[in-house]
């Protein structure tokens, strides 16, 4: 059996990290390879930090900044955000994330045209993102009689 679909046991950093995959990469929330090297650097950053003085707080947050890096920007989040936000009345809460699975491949190109990083949906591109993503989502729902 690959390692990648094996149980593993997981620590706070792992569960944590687990838990936000679901929410925003959920592509990547069953890769255990992935998680473990996260896991691992979130430790270790936590570990090192205090080594060097840091208060528990203070190496907690370096810990969770390695834990996180590159994911805080999520295609699939800002694609739930917009079916919610934006097409609410006619898709339910409950059905936004199976659509944005079904969405995000004819997406790719779209998102592919950004500069995407942890801090873009801050960036004054991300209004420009965002408006492309509603326009193509409105196309592919009216298409689809949603």
């Amino acid at each position: 059996m690959k390692q990648k679909n094996r149980q593993v046991e997981l620590s706070y950093y792992g569960l944590y990290l687990q838990q936000y995959l679901i929410e925003n990469h959920p592509d990547k929330s069953s890769d255990n390879d992935f998680m473990a090297v996260r896991e691992d650097l979130a430790t270790d950053t936590f570990e090192q930090a205090r080594l060097v003085g840091y208060s528990v707080e203070g190496a907690q947050e370096l810990a969770m900044k390695a834990l996180l890096q590159g994911l805080h920007f999520s295609e699939f989040r800002t694609v739930v955000d917009i079916l919610e936000n934006e097409f609410g009345t006619n898709v339910p809460a409950e059905k936004a994330r199976r659509l944005a699975l079904a969405l995000l491949p004819r997406l790719k190109e779209t998102f592919s045209g950004y500069p995407l990083s942890d801090d873009f949906a801050l960036s004054s591109e991300y209004d420009s993102l965002y408006s492309e993503l509603t326009g193509t989502i409105a196309v592919y729902l009216d298409e689809h009689g949603i």
